[in-house]
């Protein structure tokens, strides 16, 4: 049988019913509350409902009605009235009207369609039933969840829900998991830590689905054909890797209805003739004869909770109670009984148990700590039911008074378990949840630019080992797919994303996740750019020879096609080509005139190529000598000699002149000068002769270092392997033979790539981006500067990334997407038509960074008449760099002129700024500073008027100073009492009424405290000191009174009063001084003179008379009586002037005839109980003295009620002193508290009262003083 549920209070004392009307008809619901004014809503289908055409609402008092006009059929719904936090459905149903004949009864005609009417459909699929007349209305109230640290997972929680008997009903869960690593678990409960996934068949179902498109995962628990036992709170927990939820929800189960008119019980009620129901025999012909019953015998009884009333009835009463109500389960009905009773049974073992849960963060420490009624009890610790052993350090067990401790050291996840705590049969459990800390990035990804067909590795490192991560590329989480695009490595607390063969596509920003950071870096990927290791270069060869044209590039991976004149070369007997690894070749044997002409190599896929000259050499022999003059033929513009030629430094400066004349003319090339000044000569070789002229004049031959010289039939042929700049000037050919010369001048302009610009400067940073600027090249290397490129990396990485990829035309660059906080540098290329420069030095490292937001809480403290305190708080954002301070300023009322407060800046979060003019109206406002600058101002919304604000004078007296303080000689006083007033109030302090004189005590003022200091006291501080704090008339005043104690005299006269048998009876008197407090007992102690060894008889003995027994026969004894007090022993004790013998046996003794005494009386209690004044939350005592014989026997009472079972209190008693210790005490603790002692004498009453004030938070403690 379910658990009972404790019943909330309801705010309605009469609840509408379901109600059946006929169309067309009218139909009134009534409802009464609890209280008159009370504000009630009605509802239809969950939406509120005004007055209208439709519906009439009316209220008068507590009462309240709900009129529907004219009822259709669609009328037929559910209804609900809202009162505070109580919500009371019903329903109303509307059935047609009856073709009733007209001979019929108008009695029995109603009954007729009240049986008519169909029972309520099931509800399925999530669908609740309406409550049933009879039922107990559901409440809108839940408890709260106790577990800690909640995420909020649920995009929508299961509700509360009813249905019928036989019926089903659908609890729906959905948990968003676009933010979560891992795919969500999810669990139901019922009651506390019944797991339900175990118990799925029959008549439960869990079921699980997920939207891809949404990203929502759906929960559902369907109970099947619902049983009353199903009733109860049930509990949904959703979890994720490091994130956690729950929701609590109830389900009522509500009997299947019996017609209308059908009273189940009445069928077994007993036939009497006396009017009890108990008489008579069972009548079972309500059962067979339904219409015959007659409207008296119907139960008209209020609604009645039969379990509370079998609670509260003897054992004996159950079987009447029972048939009464018509309860046939017996078995069952103890069962619940039982359960229910267990229940109301409260904790004798424990005072304070285990919280619900508790979480705690992996690797730490978590105390579970309980209170015992008993300080010597043993406890038991069990961890998922099994005992915790007692050894090593990871679990540390701890018994402090009433109090047992188990402490669980580095928290692991194997200790997320449920722990319970045993005593005896008693146990109390909790649930510890492990939440593993969240993982940070401790080397964050570095910005990288590749090449295409690059391989990729993108690397981080987190703090823990074994961490889950998320990698995103643009905001797209990045999944391993079946090309094996994205590789995931994971080494230890090493992530690496792998990326194969990068293309354009795969640029972009690429961010790393853990539940702890992120990181992102940039990917660029760029076009490979071919370089060319050695070009292929101009050949003259003769017939019959070899002629091999190679070239080297930087991929092995790239292929060509050789042109010969425009037409592809393809491979035959004499040419072959071929491709080994960075190396091309076309090799031609057997050269014939016909091979000669221009050769292309065309690499596959770049726009640019590599061509060569073939000269094929043919010698000829001229028999019969001719004599032309020599004649250069340059194709110029305007038929002059003079012609540019610009070439790229590096590249190969080739002059091919035509000339003509015979015999061969002798060639001559200078630069800078005339080849008129060079005489001919050095003729050879073939019949032709050149030479080359330096601009010192020296004479080189040709083919020395990079400068080489041809001379071919028809063509003078100059070329410079490699040109440079200081190969740029004009040249001069000249061309001699016998019979004749000629000259030309060449002009050649050598271009190159610029000089790198000077080193940037940055000009000023922002939360991403910065400014830089630079300075042109000194040498635009003979072109204009096309514009510049700009480059960044992070300091501490050597990877440098471009930021613009097309020519920036200026010298100041704004750089945007960086990450703040971290440091940079900067450098940039020039750029003109040749090419581009070596960069230049990198800038000063930088740090982009924003100014903070505006400092939060920005208010007045204190104000005087020259000076004003203000406060606020950090702010929200502070940023990556640190906060260098806070600058305050202030203006006056009507003007513009901000002022600084202070020079420079503060670093705290307070200032008083002080030499200001009484009465000025002035704004203020604060600014936060980083290396950014200044933030946005926090200004006062007012201005502020410079005067003291007058405030009453007042003492706040420390609780421990309200009762008299207890000092020993020679320790030291140290009282500090906090006060309040504006202006600074006067204090004075006096003793005993008098004026405090300064060599008693030392006092220190302040303008909110008052310090009273003895360094050593003495027996004379003792007394009443008063406080008073006066403004102007105003004044207030607290006492303290101190008492100073010392250790007691010896007691006076000691006498030994009779000696009988072994027995010694003495008497002695208290002392003159009992050191300044009362004389709390006595130590007696006896010697033997034969050894003078003292033994202690009675230690803290009360009375000043008492009796030494067991003394041995035949020694003499002497005794000796110490003071005691509250610091102890007296120093020197009282010792007998006599001894006392005590006699051998033989010796007879006549004892003397003493009338006995009777020594009880009536209890009395010598100290009264003190009406107190508490605050809640803290713990109180009450105290009295009672004396009496015999001991008397103490009963506690609260408001006339017995409190000595109550576990909130807690009853002392010593030696006489009566003490009530409460709990925690709350306001419902306040009353009248009395304590009776009785014994056969007599009895004595003494009481008190109680007041119990509530907690002031600091803010009303403001405003009252205020």
């Amino acid at each position: 049988m379910p658990e009972p549920a404790k019943k909330p209070v309801s705010a309605f004392s009469k609840k509408p019913k379901t109600q059946e009307a006929e169309e067309g008809s009218c139909v009134v619901f009534e409802a009464e509350t609890e209280k008159s004014e009370a504000k009630v809503k009605w509802q239809c289908s969950s939406k509120d409902i005004a007055s209208g055409n439709k519906y009439a609402i009316t209220a008068a008092g507590s009462k309240h009605c709900l009129t529907i006009k004219d009822i259709t059929v669609e009328d037929a719904n559910v209804y609900a009235v809202i009162a505070g936090g109580s919500k009371v459905k019903f329903e109303l149903r509307v059935v047609s009207k009856p073709e009733v004949p007209a001979e019929a009864p108008a009695g029995e005609t109603g009954k007729a369609d009240q049986a008519s009417v169909p029972p309520p459909a099931a509800s399925t699929q999530g669908e609740t039933s309406a409550p049933k007349p009879d039922a107990q209305p559901a409440e809108d109230a839940h408890p709260p969840d106790t577990r800690q640290d909640l995420t909020g997972l649920f995009t929508e929680k299961p509700q509360c829900g009813e249905v019928t008997v036989g019926e089903n009903i659908t609890f729906v869960a959905k948990v968003n998991a676009e933010s979560l690593l891992k795919k969500p678990s999810v669990k139901w409960f019922k009651g506390k830590w019944m797991d339900l996934a175990s118990k799925s068949g029959k008549h439960l179902q869990l079921k699980e689905t997920y939207d891809r498109n949404t990203k929502v995962y759906t929960f559902e628990m369907q109970i099947i054909a619902a049983k009353p036992n199903f009733a109860g709170g049930y509990r949904c927990e959703v979890s994720s890797k490091d994130k956690f939820d729950s929701c609590n929800f109830d389900l009522a189960v509500h009997e299947a209805r019996a017609p209308e008119g059908l009273d189940i019980r009445a069928a077994f009620r007993r036939t009497s003739t006396d009017g009890k129901d108990d008489s008579g025999e069972l009548d079972f012909s309500a059962l067979l004869k339904k219409r015959s019953i007659k409207p008296a015998h119907m139960n008209t009884d209020p609604d009645v909770d039969v379990w509370n009333i079998l609670s509260h009835a003897p054992p004996s009463e159950y079987e009447k109670i029972a048939f009464q109500h018509g309860i046939t389960d017996l078995r069952g009905m103890l069962k619940r009984l039982k359960k229910m009773k267990k229940e109301e049974k409260k904790s004798e073992a424990f005072l304070k148990k285990l919280d619900p849960a508790y979480q705690v963060l992996k690797g730490q420490k978590i105390k579970l700590g309980v209170e015992v009624a008993n300080e010597d009890v043993e406890v038991k610790w069990l961890k998922n039911g099994q005992e915790i052993q007692k050894s090593g350090r990871r679990y540390i067990f701890e018994s402090i008074g009433n109090m047992r401790y188990l402490t669980i050291n580095h928290c692991s996840l194997a200790d997320d378990a449920a722990y319970t705590c045993v005593i005896g049969e008693e146990k109390c459990t909790t649930e510890l949840f492990v939440k593993e800390p969240p993982v940070t990035i401790v080397k964050n990804l570095e910005d990288q630019m590749v090449m295409k067909g690059e391989r990729v590795e993108l690397e981080c490192e987190v703090s823990e080992e074994g961490a889950n991560v998320k990698w995103e590329k643009d905001g797209v989480e990045l999944t391993r797919d079946e090309s094996l695009k994205y590789r995931f490595k994971k080494d230890g607390c090493k992530h690496v994303l792998i990326i194969n063969e990068a293309t354009k596509e795969d640029g972009g920003h690429y961010k790393v996740k853990t539940n702890g950071g992120e990181s992102v870096a940039e990917l660029l990927v760029q076009e490979k750019e071919l370089e060319i290791y050695q070009s292929i270069a101009d050949l003259t060869v003769k017939a019959k020879d070899q002629a091999v044209f190679k070239c080297e590039v930087s991929d092995e991976n790239v292929k060509g096609t050789w042109y010969k004149n425009g037409v592809e070369v393809k491979p035959n007997a004499r040419t072959n080509i071929s491709h080994i690894g960075r190396i091309h070749k076309l090799t031609i044997d057997e050269v014939k005139p016909e091979d000669e002409g221009d050769y292309t190599f065309v690499p596959d896929g770049y726009a640019f190529n590599l061509s060569a000259k073939l000269n094929f050499l043919e010698v000829k022999i001229d028999f019969v000598p001719r004599q032309d003059p020599p004649k250069i033929h340059l194709d110029c513009m305007g038929r002059t000699s003079d012609s540019t030629i610009i070439v790229v430094a590096g590249n190969k400066l080739r002059l091919d002149v035509p000339i003509t004349g015979d015999p061969a003319p002798t060639v001559i090339w200078t630069k800078g000068e005339k080849a008129s000044s060079v005489k001919p000569g050095g003729e050879g070789k073939a019949g032709h002769s050149a030479c080359w002229t330096l601009n010192d004049g020296e004479v080189i031959t040709e083919g020395d270092g990079r400068v080489h010289v041809e001379s071919t039939k028809g063509h003078c042929i100059f070329t410079i392997e490699g040109a440079e700049r200081q190969d740029e000037g004009i040249y001069s050919v000249v061309v001699r033979n016998p019979a004749g010369e000629d000259t030309a001048d060449i002009s050649v302009k050598v271009v190159d790539v610029p000089d790198p610009p000077q080193a940037p400067k940055i000009l000023s940073v922002g939360e991403d981006s910065c400014i830089v600027q630079w300075e042109p090249p000194l040498f635009n290397g003979g072109d204009p500067i096309i514009g510049y490129v700009v480059e960044r990396k992070k300091l501490r990485s050597y990877r440098w990334m471009r930021l613009n990829f097309d020519p920036y035309p200026e010298t100041t660059f704004e750089a945007k997407r960086m990450i703040e906080g971290m440091p940079y540098e900067m450098r940039v290329y020039a750029v003109n038509s040749i090419g581009m420069s070596h960069h230049s030095p990198a800038s000063q490292p930088f740090v982009p960074v924003a100014p903070t937001s505006e400092p939060i809480g920005l208010h007045v403290e204190d104000i005087s008449d020259t000076s004003i305190t203000l406060k606020w708080r950090a702010p929200e954002r502070i940023g990556a760099a640190k906060l260098e301070g806070y600058g305050v300023e202030y203006c006056k009322e009507g003007t513009d002129e901000w002022i600084p407060a202070i020079q420079g800046l503060t670093e705290r979060s307070s200032m008083t700024i002080k030499n200001l003019t009484t009465g000025d109206k002035l704004l203020f406002r604060v600014r936060a500073y980083n290396m950014a600058g200044p933030s946005s101002p926090a200004v006062l919304a007012q201005p502020v008027t410079i005067r003291e604000i007058m405030q009453r004078p007042k003492i706040w007296l420390p609780r421990n100073l309200r009762q008299t303080l207890i000092k020993k000689v020679g320790e030291t006083v140290n009282i500090m009492i906090p006060f309040q007033g504006k202006p600074r109030p006067k204090v004075t302090w006096s003793k005993d009424g008098q004026p405090l004189d300064p060599s008693i005590a030392s006092v220190r003022n302040s303008d909110f405290d008052s310090i009273f200091f003895i360094r050593k006291t003495e027996r004379k501080h003792s007394g009443q000191y008063d406080l008073k704090v006066q403004i102007e008339n105003v004044e207030d005043t607290a006492k303290v009174t101190l008492q100073i104690v010392d250790l007691p005299g010896p007691p006076e006269v000691l006498k030994i009063a009779d000696v009988w048998g072994f027995n010694v009876a003495l008497e002695w008197k208290q002392p003159k001084d009992n050191g300044n407090c009362e004389i709390s007992g006595y130590t007696v102690q006896k010697a033997d003179k034969k050894t003078m060894e003292w033994f202690t008889v009675h230690d803290h003995y009360r009375r000043t008379h008492c009796v030494v027994s067991d003394l041995i026969m035949g020694n003499e004894y002497i005794f000796r009586v110490f003071s005691i007090n509250l610091v102890g022993l007296s120093p020197e004790p009282l010792t007998t002037k006599d001894s006392v013998f005590i006699q051998k046996s033989g010796i007879d003794y006549k004892s003397p005839t003493y009338r006995e005494h009777d020594f009880s009386e009536a209890p009395k209690f010598t100290h009264p109980l003190v009406s107190r004044s508490i605050i809640a939350g803290y713990n109180a005592t009450l105290s009295c003295a009672v004396r009496g014989i015999p001991k008397p026997k103490v009963t506690w009472y609260k408001n006339k009620m017995d409190i000595s079972n109550e576990a909130k209190y807690r009853m002392l008693s010593k030696q006489g002193i009566l003490t009530l210790e409460i709990r925690k005490p709350c306001p419902f603790d306040g009353g009248v508290y009395m304590c009776k002692a009785v014994n056969d004498k007599g009895e004595d009453v003494v009481e008190c009262k109680l007041e119990v004030r509530p907690q002031i938070a600091k803010e009303e403690k403001k405003e009252a003083s205020k």
